[in-house]
């Protein structure tokens, strides 16, 4: 189904409140003018308006500020009826104060933000750590989440790195440039590797884990 013009302003929008600021805010922060997304530019002059869209180069923008995929922006703007599954959020100070916890020292009251969890798709899967290279960060046994989607690599994500030769690691990220990325181990008996970038077949940050 196409996507339209309301849809598309309104899920700019929720990233916005997700984010707990303005359109404006939102649009500065992609490096764009204030006024882009405000209600006013949504609509050219005339009677009927015609409607206005925002450009690709300024959507992409801001879903890399967001940490969002094109795929996960048209999946949120279609109304899927999947809902990001959420837990509660709640700062280490706040939680140390009275009223956020019942008995049995589970969440309850209305302090508590949301935390989003990642919707199952085809991209997201789960890998058990072996051997003690990232220890005691990630421990034999741990299970990492990552996301072959989100290849929005920084200097110091953690990150699951696949060779072309096959090996499978999880790393640090020091180093990124066009033709090498370095990786640290958190254990100091492990020496950085620096992997020509032609040698890797993917790289991607890991978003949970399980310990």
């Amino acid at each position: 189904m196409p996507l339209s013009h309301a849809r598309l302003w309104a899920t700019l929008d929720m990233l916005a409140q997700r984010a707990g600021i303005s359109v404006s805010a939102l649009a500065r922060r992609a490096g764009l003018d204030a006024t882009s997304f405000n209600p006013s530019k949504r609509f050219g002059p005339g009677q009927p308006s015609r409607p206005r869209w925002p450009s690709t180069e300024s959507l992409t923008k801001v879903l890399d500020v967001v940490g969002m995929s094109l795929a996960e922006f048209a999946e949120l703007a279609e109304g899927d009826d999947r809902r990001a599954p959420t837990i509660p959020l709640l700062g280490m100070a706040q939680a140390g104060a009275d009223g956020f916890f019942d008995d049995a020292g589970l969440p309850t009251g209305e302090g508590w933000d949301q935390t989003d969890l990642p919707l199952p798709r085809p991209s997201l899967f789960s890998l058990q750590i072996s051997g003690d290279s990232m220890a005691p960060l990630y421990r034999q046994g741990d299970r990492v989440l990552v996301d072959r989607d989100r290849t929005d690599v920084r200097k110091g994500d953690r990150v699951v790195v696949r060779t072309v030769t096959g090996e499978t690691m999880a790393k640090e990220v020091t180093s990124l440039t066009a033709r090498s990325v370095t990786l640290a181990s958190i254990n100091p008996a492990y020496e950085p590797r620096v992997i020509p970038r032609k040698d890797i077949d993917w790289i991607a940050r890991i978003l949970w884990v399980s310990q």
